[in-house]
This record gives C-alpha cells, structure tokens and sequence, in this order.
C-alpha cells in the first residue's frame, strides 16, 4: 500500500467538511439521529466558519491520508495558547481532533501516521504540550505515541 498525508488547505474547503461532518456523524451518530437536516446543516456551516478563520490564522492544521490514492483517514491539531508555564515556557498547545480512519482501511497504521504528521507539524510550530481525548478503541494507538491518563481534570457538562 502506498500511503501518503496531505495538508488540507482553503481551497480543499468542501473535502475538509465533509470529511469532517463524516466523523462527527460516526462519534455522534445518536445525536445526529436526533437532529434534524437543518440543524445539521448549521452544524456543517459553523465547522465552515472554523476552518476559515482557522486555517488562515494558523490556529488549525488539517490533513487527509490518502491509500493508493484513495482517501482512507484524516485528522487535525487545533493550536492555542494557554498562560506559559515551567512544562511549557511557549503556552502554545496542541489538541489533536478528527483522527479518523475509513472501516475498510482500519489497522493498516494509518491513524499513526496521521497522528505523526500532525504531532511533527505542532512541535514544529511551537506547540509544549499536546492534548487529546480518545475513545477505548484509539486508547492503545495514542498511548503507543507516548500519551499518557492525565490526574485531576474535570469537564463541566452543558447544561
């Protein structure tokens, strides 16, 4: 297999957002059952109005990996800054998002070259720390790249 990841740029706006809306549906497939087409549609707009801002301010870096020339995974690192600190004199912070792989192209190591490049493009831009959330499944793939649990976080719920 030839594998190859690709930066996904402005101009790659309607592949990034469907790429993009394809993982939400498969992360959030009850809530999406729940909602109707045009709430979806907001959805798919807001995710447009992101990438725009955030593509062209640098606070997003999006790729796709291509299989044989066939898109098989994606994913992204939202950039940001938090107060500097001893573990990250910079403040700027990765959070890795949309690390998804295609079904039929699944344990191929394609979400750990995803990952690779896309940790290699945060470092390069300064990034201290890099975050993640993960599901059961991607547990052992991210913990292999050297993540580890993290204590004492809490996530307030929405109300």
């Amino acid at each position: 297999m030839k594998m190859e990841i690709r930066q996904l740029q402005e101009k790659d706006m309607e592949t990034l957002l469907a790429l993009r809306m394809e993982v939400l549906s498969h992360v959030f497939n009850r809530e999406r059952e729940n909602m109707s087409a045009a709430a979806w549609e907001e959805l798919r707009e807001a995710n447009r109005r992101y990438y725009l801002r955030e593509l062209k301010g640098k606070g997003h870096i999006a790729c796709l990996a291509l299989a044989d020339g066939e898109i098989a995974g994606c994913g992204g690192v939202c950039l940001y800054e938090e107060m500097p600190s001893p573990d990250n004199p910079s403040g700027l912070c990765g959070y890795l998002m949309n690390i998804y792989t295609r079904e039929n192209h699944r344990r191929q190591g394609i979400a750990k070259a995803v990952c690779q490049w896309l940790i290699q493009k945060a470092r390069a831009r300064g990034a201290g720390k890099i975050y993640l959330e993960t599901s059961e499944c991607g547990r052992n793939l991210y913990q292999s790249l050297g993540f580890r649990e993290m204590q004492d976080y809490l996530k307030l719920e929405q109300d």
